[in-house]
């Protein structure tokens, strides 16, 4: 099946079957999407946190507007940002791309030391709103990947920040989280919206031309 037909396919599932649970060949190849997704600077600026226990996705439920679905799908993927720029970051980054190129390090001193002037001369919370943004391209290619595998998943904004940061202490990673992504396999007989049509906007609404 094509990408478009698989994404024709997948819905925000609302209602999971317990009882499957996902391949840990298969969430590799989902967080493996994210892993290669393309971001600013190829700096990765976000982790992917894979939760499958069950005893701390009940925990982190509370934290959630849907929480049935967070405790009842087979893993939760937790897409969590840099909570600021630093120069040691941008420098391991660069570290390891001259390191992998076999070139010498500072090869790029030029271009990192201009990206260190803007990010280093901003707060951690303008940092923030830009290392957030490059955890939903990444979070965009998992919830393909998913699809392209006929796995079941829902996207989730609608939490308690601060309660997944505390749980899974993600202030000692430097990281905040963003967006989370619910996988599993849907409960066609539980889920409302396993039935419905897909709705999106028409092309000629959604698509502006210039020629």
């Amino acid at each position: 099946m094509s990408l478009l037909e698989s994404l024709k396919w997948r819905y925000a599932t609302k209602k999971y079957d317990p009882t499957k649970k996902v391949s840990q060949e298969d969430i590799d190849k989902i967080v493996e999407a994210a892993r290669l997704a393309p971001t600013s600077s190829g700096l990765q600026q976000f982790r992917v946190l894979v939760v499958s226990n069950q005893e701390i996705k009940e925990k982190l439920a509370p934290s959630s507007l849907n929480s049935e679905v967070m405790v009842d799908c087979s893993h939760v993927l937790v897409f969590a940002a840099w909570d600021k720029y630093t120069a040691e970051r941008i420098d391991t980054t660069y570290n390891r791309i001259t390191d992998e190129r076999n070139l010498p390090r500072g090869r790029f001193d030029s271009y990192t030391d201009k990206i260190k002037n803007i990010y280093l001369n901003e707060t951690p919370e303008e940092n923030f709103v830009h290392t957030a943004r490059q955890s939903y391209i990444g979070f965009a290619m998992a919830i393909a990947e998913a699809a392209e595998l006929k796995i079941d998943s829902t996207p989730a904004e609608g939490f308690n920040n601060a309660l997944v940061d505390e749980l899974l202490d993600l202030k000692s990673l430097g990281l905040k989280s963003v967006i989370l992504l619910y996988l599993g396999y849907r409960d066609e007989t539980g889920d409302w919206l396993a039935s419905m049509k897909k709705v999106r906007n028409p092309v000629d609404e959604f698509v502006i031309e210039y020629k």
